[in-house]
């Protein structure tokens, strides 16, 4: 073959110089279970019994408002033919885990307080973590949200992590696994890089692997969305980051609060809310770190049906709206919450499902299309994904999917 050009040994090699920055910069999206919400629990609420706590008066609830398939169903709008084995698989889950991840808080849903009053309570929480570690009851990820750096809380937010870290080494000799830091209200970039410093100056003064400390940004006010030069935020905190930040949480309230938006309009399905939803995902899709929903505020005023049934369908739409806009794991922070959030979670991840599981087997069986439709790669890997979230949470079980996704 004759070519007019005798090398392009050099444009070669810059072609991969890209694909290598790339390749750093968008890994790929993250491995492993993501749990589908994060309780938040007040540090000084917060025992050993939390999560069995939650578990049985979610329980109660579910048994005195929703018995039988056909309340849930009308409650949360289920076909017939669903209600059943979602209302089934909701107990089941509600008996066996109910909180799969739980964030102690020393931030908003705890408040400013004495420092003899937080050290008290971080020696107490030690004691809770330890006692459910030993127990085997501690939720499979768990954590503590700290202050924010953002308005004057930065060192007592460093002497939260540093007392309970190694009260907690002395008590264990170890840290449990599926453990998380939530560092809230990010309005620059630079916060996110001093808390990153501080963590390797804990892990080398406590004796851990370097790396271990990871954590979660709450994506809440306005400067994370578009910062001091005008450009996108997110892009400088993931920076800032330096391979610790697993995750990136929306705060509905302080978010649509700064917006301006007056209180009865302060909702996760605000249009505002989308926005900001929408510039995280496309900032964020292929970094490896996860996206999760803000939280519900309602909760029932008292044991009433109208009540706890208006909390319910309130707050699974709201989930639904998560679920629908690609937002696969929200906040929920009380017990009322988890009858709805793994109702609408199942219910979103059961229906069509037989579907999704005959696309995926054709696709990989090289069959024709199915009922019309030709699949891209990019859909069977969304749908392969949708199915694996489904057994995760216990929607689904493992023998129901292809081998191909095993």
């Amino acid at each position: 073959m004759n070519l007019s050009v005798p090398s392009i040994d050099d444009l070669s090699a810059r072609v991969a110089a890209i694909r290598a920055l790339h390749d750093e910069t968008f890994p790929g999206p993250a491995e492993g279970r993501q749990p589908v919400h994060t309780v938040y629990v007040p540090a000084d609420r917060y025992t050993q019994n939390t999560a069995a706590e939650f578990g049985a008066e979610a329980s109660r609830l579910l048994s005195a408002h929703a018995p039988g398939a056909g309340t849930f169903g009308t409650v949360f709008g289920l076909d017939p033919g669903l209600a059943g084995v979602v209302h089934e698989r909701v107990a089941a889950k509600l008996a066996t885990e109910p909180v799969e991840d739980v964030r102690i808080d020393f931030e908003d849903g705890y408040g400013v307080r004495p420092d003899a009053e937080e050290d008290g309570h971080v020696a107490q929480v030690v004691e809770a973590v330890a006692a459910a570690y030993q127990a085997r009851t501690l939720p499979h990820y768990w954590g503590l949200r700290v202050k924010s750096f953002a308005d004057g809380g930065h060192e007592r937010s460093m002497r939260t992590l540093d007392a309970f870290l190694t009260a907690l080494r002395d008590r264990l000799g170890r840290l449990p696994g599926g453990f998380t830091i939530t560092f809230p209200k990010v309005v620059m970039a630079e916060h996110v890089a001093i808390f990153v410093d501080y963590l390797e100056r804990l892990e080398g003064a406590l004796g851990l692997p370097a790396g271990i400390l990871r954590f979660e940004v709450q994506i809440e006010t306005t400067e994370s969305i578009v910062d001091q030069n005008g450009l996108v935020g997110l892009r400088g905190i993931a920076a800032a980051g330096r391979g610790r930040l697993t995750a990136a949480h929306f705060g509905v309230f302080d978010y649509t609060a700064a917006c301006g938006l007056p209180p009865e309009q302060q909702r996760l399905d605000h249009p505002a809310c989308d926005f900001a939803r929408n510039i995280m995902q496309v900032t964020l899709a292929g970094t490896g770190i996860r996206l999760s929903d803000g939280s519900t505020n309602l909760v029932p005023r008292d044991d009433s049906p109208d009540e706890v049934h208006h909390t319910w369908t309130t707050h699974a739409a709201h989930v639904r709206h998560s679920l629908a806009n690609g937002f696969y794991q929200g906040w929920d922070l009380h017990p009322s919450h988890l009858p709805s959030r793994y109702a609408a979670v199942y219910a979103f991840h059961l229906a069509g499902v037989d579907d999704a599981l005959a696309r995926v087997r054709a696709w990989h069986d090289q069959a024709a299309a199915k009922d019309g439709v030709l699949d891209e790669p990019a859909t069977i890997k969304a749908l392969t994904s949708r199915l694996q979230r489904a057994v995760d949470c216990g929607a689904l079980d493992p023998s129901a999917l292809p081998a191909q996704t095993l």
